[in-house]
């Protein structure tokens, strides 16, 4: 994971092509809902810009599937970019074409550039060669910062990397140097907390962090198949019947390492899933053996809330991904709420994955309070599963 970043080389009056991740919300207006992948993406661009270089930014927005899609168009964020970084950002009509090349063409240094949505090309997805070639043509430099989709093997994530000296920014530089450190060599006692609904999601992550935490915490849907694997009644909840063995597996697994497993004491039931999601639910706690046959758990329990929070409260290191329960239900969200307060209250360092927990830390207000919040939930995952990541993979070692 040592890998060359921006201040590793020289940039000075070169063309720079810069792979961000720009995939933000947008409303019925094309108006920016959430902004906040882009002001992520400011630190290198702006690195970039006061170095000198020429800076040529391309990303994703949605799913357009390899057609031009006006919906789907980035001069949104073009437009955005502008305003924040107090210069114009020329937008390109293309990707490849007569646009994107006449804006390259005109640069100056310190000129910034943004090519349409890489995704507008079938190619794209299919990493093909002859599409990065024709994209590495533009620079001379390719500086990938985008984590949202470094797992994925596209043209414009590692493609490019083929055909010109590749390095990281700023964003995926802090990603590699602090969710690679807590995988590596944390400082210890390292606890891990998974959540979310299923196991399948998460088969090779319990695997890989059971031999790197010294307690793993499970929680969420996927916490009531560990408990029919111990033998437990689960009632009506969430249950991946596939998984049972390879539950009962991970336990043995954990008692063979010498690791604390920690699974749900009790829990809160309720005869229905809530119906809307957020709708009004009646609810009541029980021990985690004592599940009625006609309910199911949507939370953890009063119970497991303290002995979830004190176990984080003693670490050093902390990750977490996955909700404890259906928190989009203000009823079923206090375990989530309870464990991101945890992550607030401990002097380790504290690292939430993409996705469901990373919404919910926002959500919360706890953002400013965790070390390390991922920008990408795939990614994040792969990466806690031990998983190569091509768009890092593709970037050269220091």
């Amino acid at each position: 994971m040592n890998k060359k970043s921006i201040e590793n080389i020289e940039v000075a009056g070169k063309k720079v092509l810069v792979r961000c991740d720009f995939n933000v919300p947008l409303d019925a207006d094309k108006n920016i809902t959430d902004e906040n992948r882009i002001l992520g993406a400011l630190p290198t661009i702006k690195y970039l810009v006061e170095k000198g270089a020429k800076v040529i930014l391309c990303s994703h927005l949605g799913r357009p599937k390899g057609e031009f899609k006006p919906e789907f168009s980035l001069a949104p964020v073009a437009k955005r970019l502008s305003e924040l970084l107090g210069k114009e950002v020329v937008m390109a009509k293309d990707v490849i074409g007569d646009s994107a090349k006449a804006a390259v063409a005109a640069m100056k240094d310190g000129d910034v550039v943004l090519l349409e949505n890489v995704r507008y090309h079938k190619e794209e997805t299919d990493n093909d060669p002859a599409f990065s070639k024709e994209l590495a043509s533009f620079a001379d430099v390719f500086v990938n910062d985008a984590f949202g989709t470094a797992h994925r093997a596209h043209a414009s994530t590692a493609g490019v990397a083929d055909y010109i000296p590749a390095v990281c920014g700023f964003l995926i530089q802090k990603e590699i140097d602090i969710m690679g450190k807590a995988l590596s060599n944390p400082d210890r006692p390292f606890v891990a907390i998974l959540g979310g609904a299923k196991v399948a999601d998460k088969l090779a992550v319990i695997s890989n962090l059971l031999e790197k935490c010294d307690t793993l915490i499970i929680g969420g849907g996927m916490a009531f198949t560990f408990a029919k694997a111990k033998g437990y009644e689960i009632g009506k909840s969430l249950v991946d019947d596939e998984k049972i063995s390879y539950c009962k597996e991970m336990i043995e697994k954990a008692n063979k390492l010498g690791k604390e497993l920690l699974l749900p004491i009790d829990t809160v039931v309720a005869s229905d899933f809530p119906d809307p999601i957020d709708g009004p639910v009646d609810v009541k706690t029980v021990d985690i053996d004592a599940i009625p046959a006609d309910m199911e758990g949507l939370d953890i329990g009063e119970k497991t809330r303290a002995l979830f929070a004190d176990t984080v409260k003693n670490a050093k290191t902390v990750v977490w991904n996955g909700p404890m329960g259906v928190f989009e239900n203000p009823t079923l969200a206090a375990g989530t709420i309870a464990v991101a307060k945890a992550l607030t209250e401990t002097d380790a360092t504290t690292i939430v994955g993409g996705g469901d927990s990373a919404a919910a830390v926002k959500k919360l207000g706890f953002a400013d309070k965790i070390t390390h919040i991922s920008t990408g939930g795939g990614a994040s995952l792969e990466f806690l599963e031990g998983k190569i990541l091509p768009g890092i993979d593709c970037l050269q070692d220091k």
